[in-house]
């Protein structure tokens, strides 16, 4: 803000001439986005017609405490090859930043939350104006831009066009409490991001409070260990001028050793209440108090809220002073509300500016209430420097790569023998390298510190180790190494640590490089089932931001028998159901994860493209049980159904009951049947390759979505209506709805406890999904 005169005799930026001069315009460009962003908040809640009388809501005060710092980065620092973050509750300064660039059309101003308008938080996918990461979830998109760096870096060594630039993070302090901010900031591949800077808005408040303690020193001390650039701006250059006179040591130690409540509490004094309780007590009060006592009161007023994240001098030099060649963290000490009646308040948090006080702000502010949105006037320093700034951050266009072609079919005979899900995704990897390169070229795995045990070996000693730079193999030499552990730039798999949620960042922001520099990517992150509940909220808000991946889980359920307790997996059968932009498959077969895998491939890297889940398995199972069919013809069309969502698998003369099974419950399934007809009970066999799939279908057709339903003509056709078993290993709410395709009676059988240690035999038996529990559900549906 513009310091008041007064002040700028004590000290001021300590700069002259041009520099000064851009500081001022910088401060006045301030204003304007302080302005601007609370009376979008305010017209949203004040102006805008609300017939419901549902609360609107915004932060005028979480956008107060940004908007010197977010006018220094745009409109100093920033390049356009740059990318930024922003703290979720700080975007309607984005919003005001966007249109005195001219990015956003005026219209949008009085749209804030909105049907259709500015969103709540910053969306790459929704808002109309630019958006570099979707945020709102707290801590997460905090990290995304060190996934994003390393997304570039990747996309740059191999195909080019992803350019160089520094990646922001803009924070607030409260984040620091989220355990995904020091997951990320430990994982072994962070320390080489160079182009990662973090911002933290240390304003000293959350949601419901003044955060008690002072934890800067040691949040700084975490970073460093880390191997971090630290800037701290804790003062501004009134306050530091202040510190350096008579009494200006006393002064500079009291304020450091006041906790956060005490110097919250100092901003809502008048300046006689400060003048009293400002000097404290002791030895130091009498210097203190001679110090202060010649500021007349809106100089001591100004002085004490004379941070460093509100001083525009001291935001431009820490930018201007980043070190690339290691990841930086400055820690912007600010008032929330600043600039605004509300300032330090410790309920400001979504509190709103009367209409009398807005007139009051717009006054102090120079601008006009009633014509809220006025632009600088042409021909205005500030209004240059708006230009000049919207011309350097001009981003080219980047022409869309297409998508190599993913075959649907490697063509390759149905397997025989034995064999498991988990590893037909190692094997369908490889043949792909061979039969498709192009499509493979572009493959990028992801796992934390779990290649070798999901079957991914041969995958990654085949394309290698991706690694920013060449490092030795030291056990290249070693006869006994099965795992080659080839660290490249070309490589083609990203070992992280074991934190699941660095995985799904990294996984978003590989998904996100078709829409940033277009060039798509094919990623895969392969995790434990049981773990991946952990990674599903940093994952669906990565599917949000535009992220097209594939996630895989493996191994799963209580298959995995010997592992009890909560170590197996219940509820991610139904993940795609509940999961908008993606789609789950659990294949039984071998061949079924082949054409699940390519079609998922397949739908990757473009605007209309979409995530994909699958849930895989350890558990041997016979192969030919599969009965693919060796006409060509015959067996398109089983792929077809296979990745539309499932396919009749037995066919018998005269059916009673329908058994439908998925994944590693197919065995006992074909089992049952077989059971059943020695009893005289026919039953048709289904085995179901995407719940999800077949939902859509069945809302498709009462009207409810635009998929296709053909699958439920040809799977479940009236003609063959029977009373229906569904079993999974996974809770059976997963298939109950498969009951209402013909409307008939159903049981549901799956895992609703927790599991147990055992074999396999008696761990379903436990739950009620062996052989022994399907005979008798079908029994009960059928005599």
């Amino acid at each position: 803000m513009v310091l008041d005169p007064e002040l700028r005799a004590i000290g001021g930026n300590g700069t002259g001439g041009a520099r000064a001069e851009e500081l001022a315009v910088l401060e006045a460009v301030g204003q304007r986005v302080l302005w601007l962003s609370t009376a979008i908040i305010d017209h949203a809640n004040r102006v805008r017609p609300n017939p419901s009388g549902l609360k609107v809501g915004g932060h005028q005060a979480s956008s107060a405490s940004m908007s010197s710092i977010m006018t220094a980065l745009w409109f100093h620092a920033l390049n356009p090859e740059d990318r930024v973050s922003v703290k979720p509750h700080a975007s309607p300064v984005l919003h005001a930043i966007n249109y005195l660039l001219g990015e956003l059309d005026e219209s949008y101003l009085t749209t804030l939350r909105a049907f259709g308008g500015l969103q709540s938080y910053p969306s790459r996918a929704k808002d109309p104006d630019p958006v570099d990461y979707s945020t709102g979830s707290v801590g997460i998109g905090a990290t995304a831009p060190l996934w994003g760096a390393l997304a570039r870096r990747y996309v740059e060594g191999r195909f080019g066009g992803a350019g160089k630039g520094r990646q922001y993070s803009l924070l607030g302090d409260a984040e620091l409490d989220e355990g995904a901010i020091w997951e990320a900031i430990q994982d072994p591949m962070v320390p080489s991001l160079g182009e990662a800077v973090w911002v933290v808005d240390l304003n000293r408040q959350s949601l419901d409070r003044v955060v008690p303690g002072i934890a800067a020193d040691r949040l700084q001390g975490m970073f460093a260990a880390a191997g971090w650039q630290v800037i701290s701006l804790k003062y501004g250059h009134t306050l530091r001028e202040l510190f350096a006179r008579p009494g200006g040591e006393a002064l500079h130690a009291r304020i450091d050793a006041m906790d956060n409540p005490e110097y919250q509490r100092l901003l809502r004094c008048s300046a006689e209440e400060l003048r009293e309780r400002l000097p404290g007590t002791g030895s130091t009060a009498g210097p203190i108090a001679d110090l202060i006592a010649p500021l007349d009161d809106a100089s001591l007023l100004a002085a004490l809220r004379n941070l460093g994240g509100h001083d525009i001098g001291a935001l431009t030099d820490a930018f201007d002073s980043v070190d690339d060649t290691r990841p930086t963290v400055i820690f912007a000490y600010t008032v929330k509300g600043y600039g605004l009646p509300t300032e330090g308040h410790p309920q400001n948090h979504s509190s709103l500016l009367t209409s009398d006080q807005m007139r009051t702000l717009a006054d102090r502010l120079g601008t006009d209430p009633d014509r809220p949105w006025a632009a600088f006037a042409a021909g205005s320093p500030e209004a240059a420097r708006c230009a000049a700034a919207a011309g350097r951050l001009h981003r080219p266009e980047h022409a869309p790569q297409q998508v190599p072609e993913v075959p649907a079919d490697l063509a390759r005979p149905a397997p025989t023998g034995s064999g498991n899900t988990q590893q037909a995704l190692g094997r369908v990897l490889l043949d792909l390298t061979r039969r498709a390169p192009e499509a493979a070229a572009r493959i990028v795995t992801v796992s934390p510190d779990v290649s070798s045990t999901t079957n991914l070996g041969g995958w990654l000693n085949k394309v290698g180790v991706w690694s920013p730079a060449e490092r030795p193999n030291w056990f290249a030499d070693d006869a006994e190494t099965i795992l080659h552990w080839r660290e490249r730039p070309t490589g083609q798999h990203v070992e992280l640590g074991i934190a699941e949620t660095n995985l799904v960042g990294l996984l978003g922001e590989l998904g996100t490089t078709w829409s940033r520099w277009g060039q798509p990517l094919l990623p895969i992150g392969v995790v434990y089932d049981p773990f991946v509940n952990r990674a599903l909220e940093p994952w669906s808000f990565g599917i949000y931001a535009g992220g097209q991946s594939i996630l895989v889980g493996t191994p799963s359920g209580v298959t995995l028998a010997p592992e009890g307790g909560a170590h197996q997996s219940i509820t991610t059968p139904s993940l795609g159901i509940e999961q908008p932009g993606c789609v789950t498959f659990e294949p039984a077969f071998a061949i079924d994860t082949e054409w699940c895998l390519l079609a998922a491939l397949g739908n990757l890297g473009r605007p209309e493209g979409s995530s994909a889940y699958l849930r895989l398995s350890t558990r041997p199972i016979d192969q030919s049980a599969a009965d693919v069919p060796g006409d060509p013809a015959a067996r398109e069309r089983r792929r077809r159904q296979v990745t539309a969502g499932a396919y009749r698998l037995r066919r018998h003369e005269r059916p009673v009951v329908t058994l439908a099974a998925m994944g590693a419950l197919v065995p006992e399934a074909l089992a049952a049947a077989d059971r059943l007809a020695a009893l005289g009970h026919g039953a048709d066999v289904v085995c179901v390759t995407s719940p999800d799939l077949l939902f859509r279908a069945l809302q498709a057709r009462r009207g409810l979505s635009r998929d296709p339903s053909w699958i439920l003509d040809q799977v479940f056709p009236a003609d063959r209506a029977t009373p229906l078993v569904t079993v999974l290993d996974g809770h059976p709410h997963t298939l109950a709805f498969l009951s209402t395709v013909q409307n008939t009676p159903v049981t549901t059988l799956g895992v609703t406890r927790f599991g147990q240690s055992g074999s396999i035999e008696d761990v379903y038996r436990y739950h009620g999904i062996d052989t022994d529990s399907i005979v008798a559900a079908a029994l009960d549906l059928v005599d």
